[in-house]
C-alpha cells in the first residue's frame, strides 16, 4: 500500500525543523487535508507499521513498539495463516516456555518470541547469512521507524541465548502445522498435473528416501550424532539422518523423521520409517503409493506398510524371490518375499534400460502389492518409477540448497553446535522449505499457460518453476515488508524450468565442486597400472 500526500502539507512538528541525529528523530507530520491536484508536488510514502503514536514534549512523533512486535515472514506466512488458521507463529510463542536464565534485562527489549521464532526459520533460507543480517533482513524497512524506545538488531551473541531459551519444540510444532497442512491441500484438491497410476482406482505416487547432513563438529554432536562409516565415530564430521516423504508431483515436505546417522544406513533408515509410521499413520493411506530405492527395509516392515497404502521397491540383486506364477500379460509375475519369519505376496516387474543405443548394464527389479494387472500393468509401473528421482532426490537437492557447506568437501551443513539446536534448525528448515513449496504452488496455479513450445496452453505445474528464484523472490519481499501477496507469486511465475528433456549423463556428482570446470582434454578416463611405493621401492 503507498499512501500520496501533498508535499507542501508534510512537515516536521520539531522546532529546528530537522532531526539532530538518533536520539532526536522524529516522523513528519501531515498539515491539512487538501485534495491532490494533477501538477502538485506529491510524496509517495510505502506503509510500513500501524501503531499508536507516542508524541513527546518538544514534539516529536515516535511510534510504539518496536519491530519485533511487527515483522513478519511476509508471504511465508500469508500463505500459512489460510492453512492453519491466523496468527500461527504467535500462538505457538505464547505457548512456548523461556528459561529465564538465558534471556535477561535488555535482550528483552531486542527480541521477542515470535520474532526470534521467525528469525531462526529465515535463517534457513539464507546461506551464510550472520544472525545479525538475518535479524535485519526480517526488521527490513520496520528499523527505519522512529520507534519510542531506539532500536537496533541484537548481537549475535544474544541471539543464541535466545535460540538455547526456545529450545527445539516451538519450532517443531511449527513444522508439524506446516507439513501437516501440506498433507491435507493433498488430501484434498493436490496439485496440478500429480503424478498418479492406475485406471479404474488412481493412485497419487509419494516417495521416501534418506539423507544425510553433516554438523558441526563440537564434543556433543559427536557424542550425539555419531559419524557415518566408521565404527568409532573417528569420520570427518558428524551427520543426522533424515527421512523425508515427498510428493513425486511438486515435491512437497509431508514429514521428516531424523535421528543419529549410525554406521550402518539399512538399519539407521529402517528404525525411521518404523518412527514414521507410527508417528504420522495418515500418511499411509490406500490413495497412496509410496516409491522407494534399493536400501532393503525387511519383509516385516513392508508387510505392515502395504497393510494401509501401496509401495513400488527396487530390489537389490541379493533378495531372493520366490515365482509362484507364469508370466503375466503386462510382464510381470507373482512370487514371495520372505524373511524373519514373515512372507509377503508381490508382484515382479523385472526390466532393462537402453541408453543411446547402450544397454545399462543391470536389470531393475521392482516390487508391488498391486495385484492387478489390469488396472496397474507392468509398463505402467515401470514408467512411474522414474519419478522416485523427482520426488526424492531432486526435492532434496532443491531444499538443501539453502544449507550452507563447510570443510574440505561440499555438501550441506547445519550451523548449531549441540543436539538441541540442531533439532530447532532443522525443525526451521523443514517449516521454511514448506512454506516455500507452498507459495510456489499458489505461483503454479496463477501462472498463465506457456504460449508457445510443447507447454503451450497447458497448466503450469509445480515443477515447471524455479525453487532456487524462488527462495529468492521470498526473502526479498520479506526484506522489503507489507509486499503484495499476488506480486511475489506472479513474480515466481514468471521463470519457468525446462523439464521432461530426458537428459542422459555418463557421470553424475550430487555435490559439484565450486571451482572451474576442466576442458575436455583434461577430463579424458585413462586406464593405467596402479603403481604402490613402499621403502622407496614400487611394488
Amino acid at each position: 500500500m503507498m499512501v500520496a500526500v501533498p508535499l507542501e502539507l508534510v512537515a516536521s512538528p520539531l522546532k529546528s525543523g530537522r532531526d539532530l541525529g538518533e536520539a532526536e528523530r522524529s516522523a513528519l507530520v501531515i498539515g491539512g487535508t487538501d485534495r491532490v491536484r494533477t501538477g502538485d508536488c506529491v510524496v509517495f510514502c510505502k506503509v510500513v507499521a500501524v501503531t499508536e503514536a507516542r508524541v513527546k514534549r518538544d514534539g516529536q512523533v515516535r511510534a510504539k513498539g518496536s519491530p519485533v512486535h511487527h515483522a513478519t515472514l511476509g508471504p511465508l506466512e500469508e500463505r500459512l495463516g489460510p492453512q492453519a488458521g491466523p496468527g500461527v507463529i504467535g500462538g505457538i510463542a505464547g505457548r512456548a516456555p523461556l528459561g529465564a536464565r538465558f534471556v535477561k534485562g535488555e535482550r528483552e527489549r531486542l527480541l521477542a518470541r515470535a520474532f526470534m521464532i521467525r528469525v531462526i526459520v529465515l535463517m534457513t533460507l539464507m546461506p551464510d547469512a550472520r544472525p545479525g543480517d538475518v535479524i535485519a533482513a526480517l526488521a527490513g524497512d520496520l528499523a527505519l521507524v522512529p520507534w519510542a524506545r531506539p532500536w537496533r538488531p541484537a548481537s549475535a551473541r544474544a541471539a543464541g541465548d535466545w535460540r538455547n531459551a526456545l529450545g527445539p519444540v516451538p519450532l517443531e510444532e511449527l513444522r508439524d502445522l506446516v507439513l501437516g497442512s501440506a498433507w491435507r491441500e493433498h488430501q484434498g484438491a493436490g496439485c496440478s498435473g500429480g503424478v498418479t497410476t492406475g485406471k479404474r482406482r488412481p493412485l497419487r505416487a509419494g516417495s521416501l528416501d534418506g539423507t544425510l547432513l553433516r554438523v558441526p563438529d563440537t564434543p556433543a554432536n559427536r557424542a550425539f550424532f555419531g559419524t557415518v562409516g566408521t565404527g568409532d565415530d573417528s569420520g570427518p564430521y558428524p551427520c543426522l539422518r533424515a527421512l523425508p516423504l515427498t510428493c513425486c508431483s511438486c515435491r512437497a515436505l509431508f514429514a521428516m523423521p531424523h535421528g543419529p546417522a549410525g554406521t550402518d544406513k539399512a538399519a539407521a533408515e529402517q528404525s525411521l520409517l518404523d518412527e514414521a509410521m507410527d508417528r504420522y499413520p495418515a500418511l499411509f493411506s490406500p490413495g497412496w503409493i509410496w516409491l522407494m530405492d534399493r536400501n532393503y527395509h525387511g519383509a516385516p516392515r513392508i508387510a505392515r506398510m502395504i497393510a494401509s497404502t501401496h509401495v513400488l521397491i527396487r530390489l537389490k540383486s541379493d533378495i531372493p524371490l520366490k515365482r509362484t506364477s507364469e508370466i503375466l500379460p503386462g510382464c510381470s509375475y507373482r512370487a514371495e518375499l520372505s524373511g524373519d519369519g514373515v512372507t509377503v505376496q508381490v508382484r515382479v516387474i523385472e526390466y532393462w534400460v537402453t541408453v543411446e543405443g547402450q544397454e545399462v548394464p543391470e536389470m531393475f527389479c521392482l516390487v508391488t502389492d498391486l495385484m492387478d494387472w489390469e488396472d496397474y500393468p507392468g509398463p505402467e509401473l515401470a514408467s512411474l518409477y522414474k519419478w522416485r528421482w523427482d520426488g526424492s532426490e531432486t526435492a532434496l537437492r532443491e531444499a538443501k540448497a539453502p544449507l550452507r557447506g563447510a570443510g574440505p568437501g561440499t555438501g550441506p551443513m547445519l550451523r548449531s553446535g549441540s543436539p538441541a539446536l540442531v533439532r530447532q534448525e532443522l525443525a526451521a528448515w523443514a517449516a521454511g522449505v514448506g512454506m516455500t513449496r507452498g507459495v510456489v504452488l499458489d505461483a503454479a496455479l496463477a501462472a498463465a499457460p506457456a504460449r508457445k513450445g510443447r507447454t503451450a496452453g497447458l497448466p503450469v505445474r509445480p515443477r515447471d518453476l524455479s525453487f532456487a528464484r524462488a527462495l529468492r523472490a521470498v526473502v526479498s519481499a520479506i526484506r522489503i515488508g507489507n509486499t503484495c501477496y499476488q506480486a511475489v507469486t506472479s513474480e515466481i511465475g514468471k521463470y519457468r524450468n525446462v523439464v521432461g528433456r530426458d537428459r542422459h549423463r555418463a557421470r553424475k556428482s550430487k555435490s559439484p565442486s565450486s571451482f572451474a570446470h576442466a576442458t575436455a582434454k583434461d577430463t579424458a578416463t585413462r586406464i593405467v597400472p596402479a603403481i604402490v611405493t613402499m621403502a622407496n621401492s614400487p611394488a
